[in-house]
């Protein structure tokens, strides 16, 4: 099946029986400090696929390298059959890949949906509708309190209010920096039920993620990253199953 994608930036064709989105060796550096080596990752559309790893590990800066927010030594990021290695995040987020950073970023002195209004952007045919009344049926809490000031907001609520405003671009994949960091497990529960939801959406997800419990809840596949290379990939069920890789990779 084919789907076209029409924007300022492409016009390009994608097939859904390949990878929507596919890190090939993708090399970064912090100052002379090479954090990211030689690593490769293939999601397919539809996936919700986790990055695992310790504090450190290199995950952050995987999905900064993808927006565009940190620059590449070298290799190729592919999405959409679109070459997005060096190209502006603006530019990548108006070809439907969306970010959440791990710290959030809500403007907090604009309510909730003065937040939600930022982040419109155009319907896209390949991707789910986003309004603000159906992002406050995903997000209950929100709907109750809509003209809130984000800096008014505890933690949760934050992290809620910037997912949402990133499904207002109309996104068909969004990368979720940490989602379960530092949350309630009440609201952790809340996050994972919101990612299924995607999925049925036919969102794909790329999370970066450290609790195992929560990534077995919501992804279908895991890479592991430890020191900046990737050292396993597998399904949920596989790893689960491979004591030795997690005790190896995941355990602090």
């Amino acid at each position: 099946m084919l789907i076209t994608i029409i924007d300022r930036y492409a016009l390009m064709p994608f097939d859904t029986d390949v990878p929507i989105l596919t890190v090939d060796g993708l090399n970064s550096y912090y100052g002379r400090a090479h954090i990211l080596a030689d690593v490769a990752m293939e999601i397919r559309s539809g996936e919700v696929v986790a990055l695992m790893g310790r504090n450190g590990a290199g995950k952050s800066t995987t999905m900064k390298c993808i927006m565009g927010i940190v620059k590449i030594a070298s290799g190729e990021i592919r999405f959409s059959n679109s070459e997005i290695s060096g190209r502006s995040s603006f530019q990548i987020s108006r070809l439907g890949l969306s970010y959440v950073p791990e710290d959030r970023r809500i403007f907090t002195d604009l309510t909730v949906l003065e937040n939600l209004e930022v982040g419109r952007q155009q319907q896209r045919d390949d991707a789910p509708s986003w309004t603000p009344e159906r992002l406050f049926e995903l997000f209950p809490n929100l709907a109750e309190m809509r003209d809130r000031l984000g800096g008014q907001m505890s933690g949760g609520e934050q992290q809620m209010l910037t997912i949402a405003r990133s499904l207002m671009g109309n996104p068909t994949t969004i990368l979720l920096d940490e989602p379960s960091e530092g949350l309630a497990p009440v609201i952790v529960e809340q996050m994972a039920n919101t990612i299924r939801e995607l999925k049925s959406e036919g969102l794909t997800v790329l999370l970066s993620e450290q609790n195992l419990h929560f990534a077995n809840l919501v992804s279908d596949r895991a890479y592991i990253i430890e020191k900046g290379r990737i050292r396993y990939e597998g399904t949920m069920n596989e790893l689960a199953d491979d004591e030795d890789v997690r005790q190896a990779y995941l355990t602090v």
